[in-house]
């Protein structure tokens, strides 16, 4: 069954990066410079920020539904870049570099199904997954830290 990757929308992270700083921790956030490369996953442009780039840490609420697993953490959000547009069925070097969690929710954003794979053997769980008509949608988690990475849904 064919997937789409959706990375979030740069509008939404936009205006933080203008922000006075006591708004940033109004809105549980900071601004931080990328040390290193991998190691600040960008979940707008679904790539890593490279080293000297300035990056948005902030707590974001990746699941939001009425439900047990209503759920928020810190994501990385480079400066000044579009929103990530991915072709059906393709897993960005982001996702398929890192071990990644995954979790298939129903309608009611009940989890069904969840696992922990690599990132390059992603695209077949994500199919299989799909296969099950309970499941409308897939939250992606950078599984060493945690963090959500993208929401996943049927192409």
């Amino acid at each position: 069954m064919p997937f789409q990757i959706h990375a979030l929308p740069a509008q939404t992270f936009a205006p933080l990066f203008t922000a006075p700083r006591k708004n940033l921790a109004q809105h549980h956030a900071t601004i931080v410079t990328a040390d290193q490369t991998p190691g600040f996953p960008c979940r707008v442009s679904l790539a890593d920020a490279e080293i000297g780039e300035r990056v948005l840490l902030v707590n974001f609420t990746h699941l939001s539904a009425s439900s047990p697993f209503r759920s928020s953490h810190a994501i990385y959000v480079r400066e000044g870049v579009h929103q990530a547009q991915l072709a059906p069925d393709v897993i960005p070097d982001v996702i398929a570099s890192r071990l990644i969690s995954w979790r298939g929710f129903d309608a009611q954003f009940m989890m069904q199904q969840a696992d922990v794979i690599e990132g390059r053997a992603l695209g077949a769980a994500l199919e299989a997954t799909f296969e099950d008509p309970k499941i409308v949608e897939i939250h992606l988690h950078f599984a060493r830290q945690g963090c959500f990475c993208a929401r996943v849904t049927r192409s």
